[in-house]
């Protein structure tokens, strides 16, 4: 007759389990960018090619709230391995704070967006005149190939002032790239917060 428990196998002592380094190599802690981009986050090199990333590759973020955005992966050598650099625009369409722990995982073949229909905050452009999309958009998107997801804020500075954009449409899907054949409306009363 075989026994079931044999005297060699160790118990496993679930008291301190919490206290064990947990196996989920995605989840990463976040912390401040040194950049003020909002396409982009940094992680180390290793932990890009542990999850087999490479440099300028957009990535998905999920933080709290399943709130979820797209950016594109850059290397700091700097940074420890269980942690993520992001802005505060990133951090806000996330709804998470720094420390705060989010998700990374490769987005893929990404499109490049057809449209796009941005309207800014209504608090951001109070005291502005002229055109919004000459001023800030074009040279915010020139030569940039930013990434975006329907839902985004983003952050625009130029002029003597900054402006909020909130992204309501795309085409053809949810998510993408804004390149030079992108087609950018800003028709439609500005947003309220």
């Amino acid at each position: 007759m075989s026994h079931l428990f044999s005297p060699k196998e160790e118990k496993k002592d679930f008291s301190t389990a919490i206290l064990d380094a947990k196996k989920a190599p995605n989840k990463l802690i976040a912390e401040e960018s040194l950049n003020d981009d909002n396409s982009t986050i940094q992680i180390s090199q290793a932990k890009m090619s542990e999850l087999k990333i490479f440099k300028g590759d957009p990535i998905f973020i999920k933080g709290k709230k399943r709130k979820e955005t797209v950016c594109v992966a850059l290397i700091d050598n700097k940074l420890e391995d269980g942690k993520i650099r992001m802005n505060k625009v990133v951090r806000k369409n996330l709804r998470v704070r720094l420390g705060d722990v989010v998700q990374i995982r490769p987005a893929g073949d990404v499109p490049n967006f057809t449209k796009i229909h941005v309207l800014p905050l209504d608090d951001t452009i109070e005291g502005i005149t002229g055109d919004l999309t000459k001023t800030y958009l074009i040279p915010y998107f020139k030569d940039a190939y930013r990434p975006l997801k329907k839902g985004d804020l983003f952050l625009v500075r130029g002029g003597f002032k900054a402006v909020e954009f909130k992204v309501v449409a795309t085409e053809p899907k949810e998510y993408g790239i804004v390149g030079p054949a992108t087609v950018l409306f800003t028709e439609g009363e500005p947003i309220k917060r």
